[in-house]
């Protein structure tokens, strides 16, 4: 019944509509709403500068703007939407909360939905993380949840240095930045954390050792097993290890399973938690519920956020018990309690792992990337095309000045995507892939 209720919204929301998908459409410069936006908005906003609209309405994978043009949204708030826009199962979930008379907000004292939310995380992980499971629920961002991930290691190890990857991209707060490779936001920042050490990742399109395969994968878990076991190496034992096991901002690089192994080996033998941030990949995305089930490691500590709050903010922690060495109030956030967050996530992971989603993005993901690598056989500016499940990127590049990334010419992409009623997102290094 709900994807019936579903496939009826969506024929009412094209019904109306002033162009479709595929269809040509002027941006509207006299938009009212971009205009206030503008005005009134801060000179930090992002989105709205190179995606021009003022959404009215949304069902699934379709917003309506407010001059009537439909577009096919890929953003899907940047990874939060699951289930897309308005899923019939989310919008159910919020209002039975509502009517409930449930308090919307509750800090950290539990209720009945939060018990079940947490149950049915719990059932996602594998078993053997599962049964010795932490969860610190925290403000709702991935950002908040990576600054609990930090606190959380250094208190149970008592160290202070962190490990972290080239191309990572963890959030905008103090520690979040620190951890980040993108120099963009951190360039005008000062008194960043401090002892952060980074690591290469396996990108082997842009290998950072000039090596292709599994030679490239292997010289760099072979280095990272060197500095943390030579004595002269500088680096002293880290508290942590953090990282993507698909780097999403960094350009939609997935890591190969023997390399994530090769780490999860290195950080056990060296004693040091490995910390899988999965804010972007999470819940369904590459194919798995999580990234790093590809591989079947298991990690120490878990952060997520996005998707698990079906649609709603939403950040938590899940660690191995024996990390849990912090005191009461170590980490607190007036927010981390949001009831309505967590029916909304409970509904869109029991409709994820009861309906065979993460089969379908296999299934559909599989299709895609077959017809962007015949695309690419035709391109003279495609350089790679990547990822797993529904997770891809494709990378734009300049054959005529040594393959380098072609931001410019991947913002065109963007553009003229958006102008024809697509919404897509760009990112990695120079803003050189389109995903």
């Amino acid at each position: 019944m709900n994807n019936e209720l579903l496939a009826q919204k969506y024929d009412l929301l094209l019904k109306d509509a002033g162009t479709v998908p595929g269809q040509k459409r002027e941006v509207n410069s006299e938009n009212k709403y971009i205009i206030r936006q503008s005005e009134r908005e801060s000179n930090a906003r992002s989105y709205p500068r190179r995606l021009p609209i003022a959404i009215a309405e949304a069902k699934g994978v379709y917003i309506k703007d407010t001059d009537n043009n439909v577009y096919i949204d890929c953003l899907a708030g940047a990874g939060s939407l699951a289930l897309g826009h308005n899923h019939p199962v989310v919008q159910e979930a919020l209002m039975n909360t509502i009517k409930s008379d449930l308090p919307l907000l509750t800090l950290d004292i539990t209720t009945p939905v939060k018990e079940e939310f947490v149950d049915e995380i719990f059932g996602c992980l594998p078993a053997d993380f599962a049964k010795d499971a932490k969860i610190q629920f925290c403000s709702p961002s991935g950002s908040d949840a990576i600054e609990a991930a930090i606190k959380l290691v250094k208190t149970a190890t008592g160290r202070r240095s962190m490990m972290a990857f080239h191309g990572g991209y963890h959030g905008m707060t103090n520690g979040a930045l620190a951890m980040m490779g993108n120099l963009g936001p951190k360039n005008n920042m000062t008194g960043l954390m401090s002892d952060v050490h980074f690591l290469p990742y396996p990108y082997e399109f842009r290998s950072p050792i000039k090596a292709t395969g599994a030679e490239c994968h292997e010289l760099c878990s072979s280095y990272v097993d060197t500095i943390l076991s030579d004595p002269e190496s500088g680096i002293v034992k880290p508290a942590g290890m953090l990282m993507e096991v698909v780097q999403g901002e960094g350009g939609v690089i997935p890591a190969p399973d023997a390399w994530v192994r090769e780490m999860r080996r290195i950080t056990q033998e060296q004693d040091v938690p490995l910390m899988i941030d999965e804010v972007q990949s999470g819940m369904g995305r590459t194919g798995k519920i999580f990234a790093f089930e590809h591989s079947g490691i298991t990690p120490d500590v878990l952060v997520l956020s996005k998707a698990i709050g079906g649609s709603l903010p939403l950040a938590v922690v899940i660690y191995n018990k024996k990390l849990d060495k912090w005191g009461p109030g170590a980490h607190a956030g007036t927010f981390r309690g949001n009831q309505l967050a967590m029916a909304a996530g409970l509904a869109t992971i029991k409709y994820i792992k009861n309906n065979n989603v993460v089969e379908h993005v296999n299934k559909v993901g599989n299709r895609l990337k077959k017809h962007l690598e015949n695309v690419m056989s035709n391109s003279k500016f495609i350089g790679d095309v990547r990822g797993r499940g529904l997770m891809l990127g494709v990378e734009i590049i300049n054959r005529q000045d040594n393959n380098k990334p072609y931001g410019e010419l991947a913002r065109m992409i963007q553009r003229e995507c958006f102008e024809r009623g697509l919404i897509i997102e760009v990112g990695g290094r120079f803003s050189g892939v389109v995903r």
